[in-house]
């Protein structure tokens, strides 16, 4: 069994691995005997809060607004979460004491690390057996309906982490830019899981966007849920040969959503899935909008050095299927 960081916000890497079959967004897993499987619950997930009050937040409103993200996760068509409020307790967050607690804590030293969270998780299986997550009062936060700066939205973030220990890894749905005292600022983004934050009272990321809930859906929802949406694959290739990281999107041209997904082999192959029937514009383009460790291990090579592109003719995507295999040909910037 392992214990291990699976995401923080503002910035931050993923430890757990990312689930390496070709798929839409970015799905937590574990290198078993049998190769990657995504880690999920299987079983009721019981909760724990820290009983302990902060500037701006008490315990009780903490275990409310935990209780709010639980129900918008759950709230996805189709998705079955068991999760339920256990008590406070004493017991800190990121401490493995074989249940799952919520608190703050104070990280100065992470400067700029809003929350993040942790497993421990069945090696064997992907199943998880605990997670914590915690806030960092380094950083002022608010529970106020309507924002409060220069305080973060405890909701929009609680939402981005309980998506974490929910089995999400990063989305790469986002536009940033470089701010001069370090970092990043976002500049508009299409999914709570983009590992980047809004600024101070911003309370934008309290709604799921079509990512996120294709992302939750691939997970937990059910046989019959899944079996009426469709998907798109093919490969990204620069110069004929396929390469591991490109970013690919998928945008309904009927709805206006979209859904992300990556080239996660050396070949260039991926796969949207959890897609509305319709047709689709489709594009890949550089994972350029965070820092790559955000979605992937260190050690591994990312392609950022390529022009965005889109797919030569429009998509189809059929009920309970998928369309024709396609190939993006980029060009080196």
């Amino acid at each position: 069994m392992n214990r291990r960081l699976a995401g923080a916000l503002l910035l931050c890497g993923l430890s757990v691995t990312a689930v390496t079959t070709p798929q839409a967004y970015l799905k937590l897993g574990v290198l078993t005997p049998n190769g990657v499987v995504g880690i999920r619950w299987t079983r009721l997930i019981q909760y724990f809060v820290t009983n302990r009050d902060v500037n701006g937040v008490t315990a009780p409103q903490l275990q409310a607004t935990m209780a709010r993200v639980f129900g918008t996760w759950g709230s996805v068509p189709g998705v079955a979460l068991t999760h339920g409020f256990t008590g406070f307790t004493v017991s800190e967050p990121f401490v493995a004491d074989g249940i799952n607690v919520v608190g703050f804590r104070a990280r100065p030293d992470l400067e700029r690390t809003l929350a993040a969270a942790t497993f421990e998780i069945d090696n064997r299986t992907g199943q998880i057996i605990e997670s914590d997550i915690f806030f960092n009062t380094a950083f002022l936060w608010s529970i106020s309906a309507a924002g409060q700066s220069p305080r973060y939205d405890l909701e929009s973030v609680g939402l981005h982490e309980v998506g974490h220990l929910l089995g999400l890894g990063h989305s790469g749905l986002g536009e940033t830019e470089v701010r001069p005292e370090g970092g990043r600022r976002v500049l508009a983004k299409r999914a709570v899981m983009f590992p980047i934050a809004y600024p101070a009272g911003n309370i934008e990321d309290r709604t799921l966007e079509a990512d996120d809930r294709a992302g939750i859906g691939d997970i937990y929802a059910s046989g019959a849920v899944s079996a009426g949406l469709g998907s798109i694959g093919g490969r990204v290739t620069l110069n004929g040969t396929g390469f591991f990281g490109a970013h690919v999107t998928a945008l309904n041209t009927r709805t206006g959503e979209l859904v992300g997904g990556f080239t996660l082999n050396n070949n260039g192959d991926f796969a949207i899935g959890h897609l509305a029937p319709g047709v689709y514009v489709v594009r890949a383009e550089p994972l350029d909008d965070a820092d790559v460790t955000s979605y992937f291990d260190e050690k591994t090579t990312v392609n950022i050095n390529f022009k965005p592109a889109y797919y030569s003719s429009l998509v189809a995507v059929p009920r309970g299927g998928s369309g024709p295999r396609i190939e993006i040909k980029v060009v080196s910037k």
